[in-house]
């Protein structure tokens, strides 16, 4: 029982309650409300003087990525596809990857996400994929396993028996472990990408893919997919941020959701951060941290970065006209729907977690920090989540009514083990790269390749932005 809390339910009313009370019984939240009666014996946490709402979810994270944490801070998009999908990409093991997915669960949690989407586009052998799949069972939260391999066709992985034997033994589809097919769209006029989407249907699992991001994925991979009918209210669009009014509109008549990471929008040139886009065609916004091999996989950064970079652009496009902005256009509420309940709908988990309400999940985060400053006066809660909170003012996490933060501490995970497990994965990345290599890969050189037009190692086709007519060369089928 959570008790004299400022409560941010964030149902379908938005409804705020000033000392109230959530009362879990096993997973469940059963009760929102002010003075609860509680069974004989419930374990009580004072509330006061913080602020309850949902468990947070991120719907884009490499999570196999974070144990080189912040080792391309300064890196563009085209450094990171070099990096990643031309040079040392295939240098991480399985062991690699479970220590990347273990580090980032826990973090998750720890910063009050409790759902996580683990785009795991480095498995390149059904080992990895075993790897990363067993981290997440060992850590307490919910998590979806967005499968994929940037090292070969999707046409080809979607559909090899290792893959459909692994989605058996290890796919449970549950409310704490869902599955996603996670591939992008070239552009390529023959969609070879067709295949995929079939073997997705097939397994009646969602599709999420980076959409709209400069030099990668544009109009013509959204053109295709509708025009082929793989645009379902199930997909998920990460980043959407160099898209034709066309491309936006056939998204929003299908129903699809967006995936916004705005702190990498904004620092590597995916395009500018979409939510303003968005938002003028009513497309429902999820929120996303993507790496924290650049960034802070932070969930309090994503929304300021999100609410900064709308705000922006719509002051920018007023002055444009020479207008002024009197009235803001996304507010901090807004940012802290997509933070929970967004996710919670492209996740199609809206039944189960995203508010706090009678007969959902048990998802809970309370930020609460007694011996902050800034966690006090709270006369704006929803600001105050945006603007004033951050990852060390969460004070309690339940997932599934089980808590696994309290006072500020993980509860039941091994930090130590983690830090050792994380160790021997740059050990063996800085001594695979060589030293020169591995200190050169901080700013990598771009090599005369395909690169600047198509970062896909797994097809030839070319589709440079502002070049002719894209035309195939030789793409896999």
């Amino acid at each position: 029982m959570f008790r004299r809390g400022l409560v941010l339910t964030m149902d379908d009313a938005h409804t705020v309650l000033h000392s109230g009370d959530v009362l879990v019984v096993g997973p469940t939240i059963e009760a929102v409300g002010h003075n609860l009666e509680v069974p004989e014996g419930t374990a009580e946490i004072d509330a006061s003087g913080g602020i309850l709402l949902p468990g947070m979810i991120d719907t884009h994270r490499h999570m196999w990525q974070t144990a080189l944490r912040g080792y391309g801070a300064d890196w563009t998009l085209t450094q990171y596809f070099v990096w990643n999908y031309l040079e040392h990409g295939k240098k991480f093991r399985p062991e690699d990857c479970y220590a990347g997915n273990l580090l980032s669960a826990i973090e998750a949690l720890d910063s009050g996400v409790t759902t996580s989407v683990d785009w795991s586009h480095g498995l390149s052998t059904i080992d990895h994929a075993d790897a990363a799949v067993d981290a997440l069972e060992e850590v307490p939260g919910r998590f979806v396993f967005g499968y994929g391999n940037i090292h070969s066709a999707p046409w080809e992985w979607s559909t090899s028996a290792d893959f459909l034997s692994f989605v058996e033994r290890r796919m449970p589809r549950t409310d704490m472990l869902g599955l996603q097919l996670a591939f992008d769209v070239t552009g390529d006029p023959e969609f070879p990408e067709k295949t995929a989407f079939e073997a997705a249907r097939e397994l009646g699992a969602p599709v999420t893919t980076h959409a709209g991001v400069w030099g990668a994925t544009n109009d013509n991979g959204i053109r295709l997919m509708h025009e082929h009918g793989f645009m379902t209210e199930e997909t998920v669009y990460v980043h959407a941020a160099t898209l034709s009014d066309d491309s936006y509109q056939r998204i929003a008549a299908t129903g699809g959701h967006a995936s916004v990471s705005a702190e990498s929008e904004a620092s590597c040139g995916q395009g500018y951060p979409s939510s303003w886009a968005l938002r003028r065609h009513g497309i429902p916004i999820s929120l996303s941290v993507d790496t924290s091999v650049w960034w802070s996989a932070d969930p309090f950064a994503a929304m300021r970065a999100t609410l900064s970079s709308d705000r922006t652009r719509e002051h920018l496009e007023a002055h444009a006209r020479g207008d002024t902005v009197t009235h803001i256009g996304l507010r901090a509420e807004h940012v802290v729907e997509y933070a929970t309940r967004g996710g919670a709908r492209a996740l199609g988990l809206d039944g189960v977690v995203g508010s706090l309400e009678p007969g959902k999940r048990a998802d809970i985060v309370l930020i609460k920090n007694d011996e902050s400053p800034a966690m006090f006066p709270i006369v704006n809660p929803y600001g105050h989540v945006v603007f004033q909170a951050q990852r060390g003012d969460v004070h309690t996490v339940l997932v599934d009514g089980r808590v696994v933060k309290y006072g500020g501490r993980l509860v039941g995970i091994d930090l130590s083990r983690a830090r050792q497990t994380v160790e021997g994965t740059v050990e063996h990345l800085r001594s695979a790269l060589g030293e020169q290599e591995w200190i050169a890969g901080m700013q990598p050189d771009i090599p005369e390749s395909k690169v600047l037009d198509n970062p896909y190692t797994y097809t030839e086709y070319r589709n440079a932005p502002g070049g002719p007519a894209p035309e195939r060369t030789g793409a896999e089928s």
